[in-house]
């Protein structure tokens, strides 16, 4: 073995220094000047220059012909034949068509659907077109329905990555939103527009104007810094919410609250609000927000998260039991949450954990073929039934059928958002655009213009999560360093470039560093991970091995409780199981079984049998009550064997849609 490193790879020290030095000079000079925004660690690339490939492409695919791609045809919320007609009311404007819009924008891009990409110009040019003189967008203009504002969000982001898409749409949508900011301002100072959706989701118009001030400033920073700071000022204090003095640190629903903001422990609220203090960052140039974004995030998931990588919440914050629900909005929330901090503060545990929730919570709560979802999520989950009793506080006992909107319809038209903004945020660039970097693993086709007229392409071969490996062709009008994410959980991890010598990985910050060549450069990685166990409440564990989280499927019946009348594939289903599912495990004999991977993943890949890897263990049927005979009751601890040993296969969490994933242990020998 040679002791001197691959002259592709730079010597992590060097490395190191080289990209901390350029992000502290520029953050030095930004905190002496404190004037403007604050610099990015790291900016994105437009949407569309990140494509999805392999199982990555087919899973797009298959939400592009599931619900997604398909409720503006029939939904109530959102169909085209309700907007044409003005069949529009309060509760469609204010969630259901900007959580659409703003979903299906990359959904239809990603997927290169010319029908989605046809209703997503229909329904810019509609509200484009239909903007008030005075500046109001929404399709309500001229209406008596109130002017709220925090609807405008996320059709400010889906106007924003069209233009994108189509660089011709930027005056008309810059100007658009500049009549809008300016109204926004006036009404803010009036008191005017500013519900507790408004003013817990301030974060979310922040934004949309940092992109202004970025790209299109056109002489109006004055005006969107003193727009941004009057929105944080009226909104809720989410530095404080979140601060350790009052930040809960159990389940919500028998405590007071000590604030009286009344949306501040909302589960969507806080998985949107986990970017507030970055984004404030950027107007206020303080070390205080990053520290306070940072220990927001650990706090959060320190009280309340899930092995699955997210959060509990059955509309309000839920504490650590599995029985306990998790809201698919607040999924897709986190999910863009952390890519926004990751770009605003460049630490790999952001994107470590967007990875993880991507590929274990967002697809555990969708029918493989995408057409029904659910409101609510279980760690333990033995039925998916109109519950009685209800284990949900605040949240009705529809709320973990698969269906087409158990409980609300925001999780319907807010849920496509995820996965192709997982995409299109799985590369950056540095800030001197110089450098390309890979955020999440999976398979890609990459198309970057970096600095001094770069073309990069990149083309990345691997079925991760369910393989270890990657084989990524770079080709390059000149060289330049690449820069890729090694998640935490990798363990002798290592890389080879252009069949050279194999060597360990060397991260910095969570980055493995290479240097290309001008012309084509071929990388080879290996990122093994160990079977590690997560305690989890009353002496239960939790499995995972890599970026997956594994759980016991349990084998279920499937009844058909509805169907709706206009699209017979959009149905409630109610799963019940089939076989027992009592089981406690023996730590000590997991065993990973990486399978024959297939040429092709089977599509859909999130369903019951379909993923390849899997972990055995040994295990025994234990007492195990349920209440009523609707959901699980807590792990019981130090639990006797009721039966005889047994090997049960575990699989990953997201293809399970019954499932234990939180065992009770005990010792097979």
């Amino acid at each position: 073995m040679s002791l001197c490193p691959s002259s592709n790879l730079l010597p992590p020290m060097k490395s190191l220094f080289t990209l901390l030095t350029t992000l502290y000079s520029v953050s030095v000079v930004s905190a002496q000047n404190a004037t403007g925004l604050a610099p990015l660690k790291f900016r994105s690339l437009p949407l569309g220059k990140i494509m999805p490939a392999g199982w990555l492409k087919d899973q797009l695919t298959v939400q592009t012909n599931g619900l997604a791609g398909h409720q503006h045809e029939f939904y109530r919320y959102v169909s085209q034949t309700n907007w044409l007609g003005g069949n529009v009311t309060y509760s469609d404007l204010q969630e259901a068509a900007p959580y659409w819009f703003n979903g299906l924008v990359p959904n239809a891009v990603l997927a290169n659907s010319d029908a989605l990409k046809k209703q997503t110009s229909y329904f810019l040019d509609y509200v484009l077109s239909h903007q008030g003189t005075d500046g109001w967008l929404g399709p309500e203009v001229n209406t008596t329905l109130p002017r709220i504002l925090w609807a405008r969000y996320p059709f400010l982001y889906g106007a924003i990555q069209m233009v994108e898409v189509d660089p011709s749409l930027t005056d008309r949508v810059v100007t658009a939103a500049y009549k809008f900011v300016k109204l926004a301002n006036t009404m803010i100072k009036n008191k005017q527009g500013l519900d507790d959706w408004t003013n817990s989701r301030w974060h979310d118009f922040l934004i949309p104007m940092q992109w202004l001030y970025d790209n299109h400033p056109n002489g109006n920073e004055a005006l969107l810094l003193e727009t941004m700071n009057l929105l944080k000022a009226a909104g809720y204090p989410w530095d404080k919410i979140f601060s350790d003095q009052y930040f809960p640190k159990g389940p919500v629903d028998h405590i007071s609250n000590p604030l009286g903001y009344g949306l501040m422990w909302h589960g969507v609220n806080v998985a949107m609000a986990l970017k507030s203090s970055a984004a404030a960052y950027r107007v206020s140039h303080s070390q205080t927000d990053l520290d306070n974004a940072s220990a927001a995030w650990d706090r959060l998931f320190q009280y309340h998260g899930r092995p699955s990588g997210i959060f509990a919440a059955d509309e309000y914050l839920a504490g650590l039991d599995a029985v306990r629900g998790t809201e698919l909005c607040l999924v897709v929330e986190a999910m863009f949450s952390g890519s926004y901090l990751y770009q605003v503060i460049g630490n790999p545990k952001y994107a470590d954990r967007v990875e993880r929730i991507t590929y274990n919570a967002l697809f555990a709560t969708i029918t493989g073929n995408m057409w029904s979802r659910q409101y609510l999520q279980q760690q333990n989950q033995i039925a998916s039934k109109n519950m009685s009793p209800n284990p949900f506080p605040n949240d009705g006992a529809y709320s973990n059928v698969f269906g087409l909107d158990p409980n609300y319809p925001c999780c319907t038209v807010n849920f496509p958002q995820g996965f192709p903004k997982f995409i299109s945020n799985a590369f950056v660039t540095t800030p001197d655009g110089a450098s390309l970097v890979q955020v999440y693993l999976g398979p890609f086709n990459t198309n970057a213009n970096l600095q001094n007229g770069n073309n990069v392409q990149v083309t990345v071969d691997t079925q991760y999560p369910f393989s270890d490996t990657f084989k990524t062709t770079l080709t390059a009008s000149k060289a330049f360093t690449y820069y890729v994410r090694i998640p935490s959980w990798v363990t002798k991890g290592t890389i080879s470039v252009n069949s050279g010598t194999t060597q360990p990985l060397s991260p910095s910050n969570g980055l493995q560093a290479v240097k290309v060549a001008s012309g084509t450069t071929q990388i080879v990685l290996n990122l093994p991970a160990d079977i590690k166990t997560e305690q989890r409440p009353n002496g239960s564990i939790a499995v995972q091995r890599g970026p997956l989280h594994y759980a016991f499927d349990i084998p279920r019946n499937q009844t058909i409780l509805a169907q709706n009348a206009q699209q017979p594939l959009a149905v409630d289903l109610q799963f019940g199981a089939t076989a027992s599912w009592q089981y406690a495990i023996d730590p000590s004999t997991l065993r990973f079984d990486a399978g024959k991977p297939p040429a092709t993943l089977p599509s859909p890949i999130y369903d019951s049998g379909k993923p390849t890897p899997s972990i055995s263990v040994t295990a025994c049927l234990i007492s195990w009550p349920i209440a009523g005979d609707t959901f699980v009751s807590s792990p019981p601890t130090s639990p006797a064997c009721t039966g005889s040993k047994s090997t049960i296969k575990l699989i990953p969490y997201g293809a399970t849609k019954l499932r234990i994933s939180e065992f009770p242990v005990f010792k097979s020998t």
